[in-house]
């Protein structure tokens, strides 16, 4: 599976994104599927998990009720919809895939073997 990111970009707090990613390969549509987020001297945040094999949703307690991940299989494209940004939500977010019903917890970025190449989300307050 290769994965790309794209979708990110400036806005000022309050306002909206929706970012992709666009996946190869027709396991997309079997993928446990994420995004996580890293700022500069940070590891890497998870922010979402879309688990395919267990059926389940995951969100971060920061981005609850803001932040919404949805699939378009016809697409083979995942998005995350980020709705009242704040400028803490500034990082590059990164989508990832993983095999369904592999090892690991979900929430941790050592779990996903698969990755996109980031896209900058700058919120400017």
């Amino acid at each position: 599976v290769q994965l790309q990111a794209f979708g990110g970009g400036l806005v000022q707090a309050g306002n909206s994104l929706r970012l992709s990613c666009v996946a190869s390969g027709r396991t997309f549509i079997t993928a446990d599927m994420a995004w996580f987020r890293q700022t500069p001297g940070k590891e890497r945040e998870f922010v979402v998990a879309d688990m395919w094999g267990g059926g389940s949703t995951y969100y971060a307690d920061s981005v609850k009720g803001r932040f919404t991940i949805s699939r378009d299989n016809a697409k083979n494209t995942v998005y995350l919809q980020m709705n009242s940004l704040n400028p803490e939500d500034t990082a590059v977010y990164y989508c990832a895939a993983v095999r369904p019903f592999s090892s690991g917890s979900d929430y941790s970025p050592r779990k996903y073997e698969y990755w996109g190449q980031g896209t900058q989300v700058t919120v400017s307050s």
